[in-house]
């Protein structure tokens, strides 16, 4: 069983500070994978959990259109596979189970989904920043992409109002993909663009609408 502070995990776990390693709970990589249900949002890097709270309305209604967006893409193009927004990644060279709010598995690389995990880093990765998750997709986890081969980061910050995406070069360290003429497009998607401005409207435009503005027929 876990190692914790008192007997029960339940007590432990409603006074543990979300979005933070969990000071009282270690696990190794096979309890966490048995203690974990889908009513726990959580982490595991090396033997440590980390918990993180549910996510916002700003934060669930743009990653649910932004899922619209890159899922209708990449299956029109038969392309590969959006999953997220709480499948888990498994990067075993660090001993992490991320789980990325997006992410994208090309056609290639299908037998790495497992029926709970993917098994290795996903071609694309896509964070949106909370207020407790800064620093973990800012700078743990752009590091831990960038080592573990993630081909392409995106980072959505609805607080700042930005967006970043990072390319993996020859050189195996991650980029910056520039903003041309209010676009971010993207290298692993050809074709595929995201205009910042998009994601900041009261109203989130008609994902098909841009969808058809990128050459997807419907």
């Amino acid at each position: 069983m876990p190692t914790l502070s008192t007997t029960s995990p339940s007590s432990d776990l409603d006074d543990l500070p979300l979005g933070k390693v969990a000071p009282s709970l270690r696990m190794t990589e096979e309890e966490f994978v048995a203690w974990a249900t889908d009513e726990v949002r959580a982490e595991w890097v090396d033997g440590e959990v980390i918990l993180m709270p549910p996510v916002s309305l700003i934060h669930n209604r743009k990653s649910i259109w932004l899922s619209k967006l890159l899922g209708e893409f990449v299956e029109r193009r038969h392309l590969g596979e959006i999953l997220g927004p709480e499948f888990m990644i498994r990067l075993g060279s660090q001993r992490r189970r991320r789980v990325p709010d997006l992410l994208f598995v090309s056609t290639e690389r299908q037998a790495q989904i497992r029926p709970n995990h993917l098994e290795g880093p996903p071609d694309l990765s896509l964070e949106i920043v909370s207020p407790d998750s800064q620093s973990r997709d800012r700078r743990d986890k752009y590091l831990e992409y960038e080592k573990a081969g993630v081909r392409e980061y995106w980072i959505v910050d609805p607080l700042s109002q930005t967006v970043e995406a990072y390319t993996l070069g020859a050189n195996k360290a991650y980029t910056l993909i520039p903003e041309t003429e209010g676009r971010i497009s993207s290298i692993v998607l050809p074709g595929f663009y995201l205009q910042p401005a998009w994601l900041w409207q009261e109203k989130l435009p008609d994902a098909i609408e841009l969808l058809r503005g990128m050459g997807i027929e419907f």
